[in-house]
């Protein structure tokens, strides 16, 4: 704590921090069944609309000198001293016959984000047969009296009874434990220590740009380890695994299965949100050097010998399981460390039993080439495969690259294949390119690097690497979200009069990126926003010859009339392309076939509907969601979440229910793909799909068959592809992009977090009514109510996404008839 202070007997304090400020109470062990307590109440006042939670701590029985950790959150709290009473029994699966102490932790901000006061009083035990206290009163602002007498006890009978207790804390000796990976305390996940808790410095399941900090690791603690002298030799392979990745573990009740641990199958489930297939944590906690995801693969380049990597299993008994398997690829002399760790106790608990063995150990040698490995469990003495948790990977010197890790059953050594890439099939349809009637207009000839053969204005975003030279222009990037722009004009530039023609790009070297044509505001003024108001884009490739690209302008879903330029974006190969020209042609070479219009959805920065506004509100941390919440019930307005589907189906997170809670209350549910990667650069179809169709299930399974048809792209990095096949999945969707940024990225945990306002205020002020935010700080929910508020000045109504757009299917405003 910052500080502490006790006046009147009531404790007042100020938390340091959310994530490591705690007040513990610790008693003689407590039967509360036998003694017939049913709750716990406290006084408690924090911040408006903040939340705390509280930690009930139990042991197995009197005796014993470990405790559990069980945990409930309290949220919306009133900003006054307030009576909190909780139910022991809403701490599911505590032992309330050895109930030993309390800890309050996680305190948040409240609406304000200044004030950080609290107070806890009277903490007590209720009898079952007793009404719970009410809220103390007010205090007196009368002088006291000036009697020196002590009060005198005004209790009932029927008051509660207080357990009163002389507290004698002894602290045993630190455990020493092997370096191991922290886990973030969630609530419903009991923890066993045998002293106060030592909070995690791991980093919130979910963050946003700049994702995460740097966090400390526990490098500090000493690494005791099994030791095994033993000998082994690569088993033999017999079978392979062919079914699908398994999600979760087997029913103890059927035939062993082998499980997939982890496929490679995305860079961002793995680096990203730091999950394995089985949706458990997995992470080299920034150690490495580089951690890359290819094709069902994963290569780990080591920062050096104390770089490290781990995925959880969740505590799963393994006794029908043979061993892990993998391939591995690896220079000749490598040498690695693999730890498989088991949970002393019950599951849930910090304390693990580590084994060790290298790979000199295991048998395995390396020659550069990829091979089958298993690590036999039976190799791993004093392992409890009965509460099999962790695999540990560390002491890594060179690149090593894994191909997918599972358990198999028996003594039968079987890998995981994944299933074949299959490309989704699409319409082949081309049709023979009529000619048009226009002139040619050469747009492009690339004579300079700031001026196009127009006069107008060409240029890329930063980041990507230019070379001008002999009218020809070699564009290299390895970022999707980039682009590089040749105007038509500064304004509005009306192309109509070139219907029936062709987009004609010649080019050499890569054709994996996007076209787009810009179109601008219905006032063609600059400073209007949005600006460009849409863009619709189109697939190079699929237009393209190895040396030319036509593109039919009606092939690009926008109104012409207000043309800006052409955009070049969306690249997805390292290669580089040379390009020598951009035109405007009436016809193409003989022979040359144009395939039919993809679907592409409606792209939109701004609300369609007249004097609207719609607040967009990306995925955030949850101890935040019920200030959002209390924030917008309070303003009386509804609003649109997208929300990522993997973290949706991770119970840990809470966010499922809390999403539902959301879209009871009239908010929409929208889709933010499964993973969060930048979808326009991933490398197929398949992977796109992949990111679709799993964020489409998780939605459906989390609000009853839902299939939302608005969805956000991550970072907003948007292009062709990612377009088409979301089109292709859901009828007519709605791509959302933004035209209000409050950049909480930029400014929200900086010095100046106030820049999120003038941010605000600047976008609002050039007409933007779409606004891009997340609930990952607490800065930036401080501010909600003023963004709201400043939206309201306005005059324009506040709603959802789907409403603002005029969508049919949105539910009526207030006063419109369904």
């Amino acid at each position: 704590m910052n500080s502490t202070a006790i006046d009147n007997g009531v404790l007042t304090f100020t938390p340091n921090n959310i994530d490591v400020s705690y007040i513990y109470e610790q008693f003689n062990c407590l039967d509360s069944v036998a003694t017939k307590y049913d709750s716990i109440s406290f006084n408690i006042k924090g911040p408006e609309a903040a939340s705390v939670s509280v930690e009930l701590q139990t042991v197995a029985d009197c005796s014993a000198t470990e405790y559990q950790s069980f945990y409930y959150t309290v949220n919306g709290l009133s900003g006054s001293l307030q009576t909190i009473n909780i139910p022991l029994n809403s701490w599911e699966g505590a032992n309330l016959q050895g109930v030993v102490g309390f800890l309050w932790y996680g305190f948040s901000a409240g609406l304000t984000g200044t004030d950080n006061e609290w107070q806890l009083d009277n903490v007590q035990f209720l009898c079952a047969d007793v009404p719970p206290p009410d809220d103390p009163a007010p205090p007196e602002t009368t002088a006291p009296p000036e009697t020196t007498e002590p009060p005198v006890p005004t209790s009932k009978p029927t008051d509660p009874p207080i357990v009163t207790t002389t507290i004698t804390v002894t602290v045993g000796p630190t455990t020493t434990t092997t370096r191991r990976p922290t886990t973030t305390k969630r609530p419903g996940k009991p923890t066993t220590t045998t002293k106060r808790p030592t909070w995690s410095t791991e980093p919130p399941w979910w963050d946003d740009d700049p994702w995460w900090g740097e966090w400390p690791d526990d490098d500090d603690r000493a690494k005791p380890q099994v030791t095994v002298t033993a000998t082994a030799t690569v088993a033999p392979v017999i079978s392979s695994i062919k079914q699908g990745p398994i999600l979760t573990a087997r029913d103890e009740s059927a035939a062993c299965e082998n499980l997939l641990i982890d496929d490679w199958v995305s860079q961002s489930r793995l680096t990203f949100l730091y999950y394995n297939a089985l949706l458990k944590s997995t992470s080299d906690d920034g150690t490495m050097k580089s951690v890359v995801v290819n094709h069902n693969r994963v290569t780990f380049t080591p920062a050096d010998t104390d770089s490290y990597f781990y995925t959880q299993v969740g505590c799963i008994d393994v006794r029908e399981y043979g061993g892990i398997s993998l391939r591995v690829n690896a220079p000749a002399g490598t040498t690695f460390d693999v730890q498989l760790s088991s949970t002393k106790g019950k599951c849930g608990t910090e304390q693990t039993t580590d084994v060790t063995l290298t790979t000199k150990q295991l048998g395995w040698t390396f020659n550069g080439k990829e091979q089958l490995y298993s690590i036999p469990f039976s190799k791993y003495e004093g392992l409890d495969l009965s509460k099999f948790e962790m695999v540990f990977i560390s002491n890594l010197k060179k690149p090593v690259t894994f191909g997918p890790i599972s358990m198999y059953c028996g003594n039968t050594v079987a890998e995981y294949i994944p299933p074949a890439t299959v490309e989704p099939s699409g319409p082949t349809e081309t049709v023979p390119a009529p000619a048009g009637k226009a002139t040619t207009l050469v747009i492009d000839k690339f004579a300079n690097s700031e001026t196009n053969a127009l006069g107008q204005w060409h240029g890329a975003d930063e980041g990507m690497t230019l070379t001008f030279r002999n009218n020809k222009m070699t564009l290299k990037t390895n970022d999707s979200d980039l682009m590089w722009v040749t105007q038509v004009s500064e304004k509005c530039r009306d192309l109509t009069e070139f219907d029936g023609s062709y987009l004609h790009v010649a080019y050499t070297g890569s054709n994996l990126f996007t076209i787009a044509l810009q179109q601008h505001n219905e006032k063609c003024n600059n400073d209007i926003y949005p600006y460009p108001e849409t863009w619709d884009s189109l697939e190079a490739s699929r237009y393209a010859s190895e040396t030319d690209i036509y593109i039919p302008l009606s092939h690009f879903n926008v109104d012409r009339k207000r043309a800006i330029g052409f955009a070049f974006k969306g690249f997805y190969s390292q290669t580089a392309t040379v390009f020598s020209k951009v035109e405007i042609v009436n016809s193409v070479p003989k022979g040359f076939t144009i395939p039919e219009k993809l679907p592409s959805g409606n792209f939109v920065f701004a609300c369609k509907r007249p004097n609207s506004f719609a607040f967009a509100i990306d995925d955030g941390d949850p101890v935040f969601a019920q200030q959002v919440m209390k924030t917008i019930e309070d303003e009386g307005i509804t609003v649109t979440f997208f929300t990522v589907g993997a973290p949706l189906r991770d119970p840990t997170t809470n966010l499922s229910a809390i999403y539902n809670e959301m879209a009871a209350k009239g908010h929409q549910i929208a889709l933010h793909s499964y993973t969060h990667p930048p979808l326009e650069g991933l490398a197929d179809d398949a992977a796109i799909d992949w990111e679709y169709k799993n964020d489409i299930e998780a939605v459906k399974e989390t609000f009853n068959g839902l299939t939302p048809k608005y969805f956000r792209p991550p970072f907003g990095t948007e292009g062709a592809r990612m377009r088409q096949r979301l089109a292709a999945l859901i009828d007519e969707p709605y791509i959302v992009q933004w035209s209000v940024d409050v950049e909480d990225w930029l400014w929200a945990e900086s010095d100046t977090p106030e820049k999120q306002l003038e941010a605000f205020k600047r976008d609002v002020a050039a007409g933007g009514n779409i606004v891009v935010m997340h609930y990952l700080y607490n800065s930036t929910v401080s501010y909600l109510k003023e963004f709201i508020q400043i939206a309201k000045a306005t005059g324009k109504q506040l709603m959802r996404v789907d409403q603002c757009m005029m969508d049919p299917n949105a539910p009526p405003l207030p006063g419109e008839k369904a």
